[in-house]
């Protein structure tokens, strides 16, 4: 595993949290419904988990040499709570995908501790996703 590649890859992960990080922000503060209340908090509530791994790969590339990003991935926005959830989810999937591979290249190119690091991060993001699920069980489907 060459490291800059590595490098390449925990900045597309950086780039995907910072998206979470502005799409939960905007779906806290634009939800509306009945279960505004409960929703506004759940997103709001992601904010500090998804920040918390965006810093930790901000230091890890700038620790291997590399220049963190700061341009996002495209933010997508919904009208409506049951899109908000499923675009979410939807982004949830896709990190625990993204850090799986990331893990498996960490671990190829020898950083035990970030490949540690990467799986207890799958490990939220997974937390994420199954409370996206339960919350979107209880979400009328759209018309």
């Amino acid at each position: 595993m060459d490291k800059q590649r590595l490098i390449d890859g925990l900045n597309q992960d950086l780039a995907a949290e910072l998206a979470a990080i502005i799409q939960y922000l905007h779906f806290s503060a634009t939800v509306t419904g009945p279960d505004r209340l409960q929703l506004q908090g759940f997103f709001a509530g992601e904010i500090p988990d998804e920040l918390g791994h965006a810093t930790f790969l901000a230091n890890k590339i700038a620790a291997l040499g590399g220049k963190p990003t700061v341009e996002p991935r495209p933010v997508k926005t919904a009208t409506d709570a049951r899109q908000m959830l499923e675009l979410a989810l939807e982004a949830e999937k896709q990190a625990i995908r993204d850090y799986t591979e990331r893990a498996r290249q960490a671990e190829e190119f020898g950083d035990i501790g970030l490949k540690v690091q990467l799986e207890n991060q799958i490990l939220d993001e997974t937390q994420h996703k199954e409370e996206l699920e339960k919350l979107l069980a209880k979400q009328p489907a759209a018309v």
